[in-house]
């Protein structure tokens, strides 16, 4: 029997050009790919790029600055606590707070008073004194209160014709005393009228015209010889005694005034003699308002530079007592009387 050759199928074209587009395709979309690659600004920054480039970015430590500060320069609003914060090294803009000025309110002090406070009572002070108040009697008396009893021990001297450190020149009489260096206090002891009382029960008023010096201690008077011998003997020696200030019902009907030798309009010394009371200050017009004068150990008040050398002087005594005098001329060593003298009290 003949075999029957059958004849193969032919190929099949149709799929081969089916497979063939699509490889094209790729091909096409790689040369696409290709060129706009290529191409200058071609999206060569953006894409996938960037989030690679921002991963790294994340991942470097960023290099701190020169002085470790913060590139913040605004100032942290919270309370500042016990870790200091470091200083912003930028520069503050237009609208940073201003820096308290001169009119702020003070801020209390640990004391808990302002400055403005603590200032208030000498302006006060001041403002009075160039109206003419007078200032506390307290601060005006010194080591030696009227009124007041002290202790201390009598010794004698050869009072001569009564004059001494004081300045005032020969006394009336001779019941006159030398105060102690330290009671003597620069002269304010001077004019003084002291009760003198011995431990006997015998007592006697003095005058204060001198000054004992050291070692004659604090209490101490050294009396004239004639006022001692109204007290005890005056082989005695040393006497034990108490003394208190007095303000005396007999004084001059009114004080006087001297200027020192030398005085002129440019340079004066200015003495108070026969106050009832002791003279605690001394004033010259100066102004509209008034100057006080230094004292000096031999109880003249001293203006060095000429200022109210032959104007209106102002005098207190310890109690406070203001007296003012007019119209004296500046006349050395004269003694001129006034129109004035002190309460007694």
């Amino acid at each position: 029997m003949k075999a029957t050759k059958h004849a193969a199928p032919p190929p099949n074209r149709r799929r081969g050009w089916v497979l063939g587009i699509p490889l094209a395709l790729v091909a096409v979309g790689v040369l696409v790919c290709l060129a706009f690659a290529l191409l200058p600004g071609g999206g060569g920054g953006t894409g996938a790029a960037e989030p690679a480039a921002a991963s790294v970015a994340a991942t470097e430590p960023s290099t701190p600055t020169a002085t470790g500060a913060p590139t913040d320069p605004t100032p942290s609003a919270a309370s500042p606590s016990a870790t200091v914060s470091p200083t912003p090294t930028a520069t503050p803009s237009a609208t940073a707070t201003p820096s308290p000025s001169a009119t702020t309110t003070p801020k209390p002090s640990a004391s808990g008073v302002t400055t403005a406070a603590k200032a208030a009572p000498s302006a006060a002070q001041a403002a009075a004194d160039g109206a003419g108040s007078a200032p506390a009697p307290a601060s005006l008396a010194g080591r030696i209160k009227p009124g007041t009893s002290y202790q201390g021990v009598a010794t004698s001297y050869d009072a001569a014709d009564g004059s001494g450190a004081c300045s005032f020149g020969p006394a009336a009489d001779l019941m006159v005393a030398a105060m102690n260096h330290t009671d003597y206090e620069t002269s304010r002891a001077c004019g003084a009228t002291v009760l003198v009382r011995a431990a006997n029960g015998a007592s006697i008023t003095v005058r204060i015209v001198n000054e004992c010096p050291l070692p004659c201690a604090p209490g101490q008077l050294d009396l004239s010889h004639e006022a001692f011998s109204k007290l005890a003997d005056l082989s005695v020696g040393r006497l034990p005694i108490s003394w208190t200030e007095l303000s005396p019902g007999s004084a001059p009907a009114t004080m006087s005034v001297r200027y020192k030798s030398g005085s002129s309009q440019w340079w004066c010394g200015i003495q108070v003699i026969g106050h009832r009371n002791p003279v605690a200050t001394l004033e010259v017009r100066a102004g509209g308002g008034w100057r006080q004068l230094a004292r000096t150990d031999y109880n003249y008040f001293l203006s060095p530079d000429g200022t109210g050398c032959g104007g209106s002087i102002r005098v207190t005594d310890v109690y406070g007592e203001q007296l003012t005098v007019d119209g004296l001329p500046v006349k050395p060593d004269v003694v001129q009387p006034t129109l004035v003298q002190f309460t007694r009290h």
